[in-house]
């Protein structure tokens, strides 16, 4: 699968906010601060779960190796995959 640079670019996010984070901690910043921070990268992953499961089911679903495929098992594939990243 080709993946998007949108992608990308919500994953260095994520990576400059957990470094953020190590930061935080080193200097022993409020827990509040922190879990607030925390909060904020599970949110931003989850996110990038949903497109990344999106594109991924548009691409299957337009691709000419899997129009035979039975498109209800794609979309159950993509709902298993949502849920199992919660």
């Amino acid at each position: 699968m080709h993946y998007d640079a949108k992608v990308t670019v919500r994953l260095k996010k994520i990576e400059g906010q957990l470094r953020g984070i190590l930061r935080m901690m080193e200097e022993e910043q409020d827990c509040k601060a922190i879990i607030n921070q925390l909060s904020a990268v599970r949110s931003a992953a989850d996110r990038t779960i949903g497109v990344v499961v999106t594109d991924n089911l548009v691409e299957c679903m337009t691709d000419e190796d899997t129009v035979s495929v039975d498109k209800d098992i794609l979309v159950k594939q993509a709902v298993d995959l949502l849920l199992k990243s919660c």
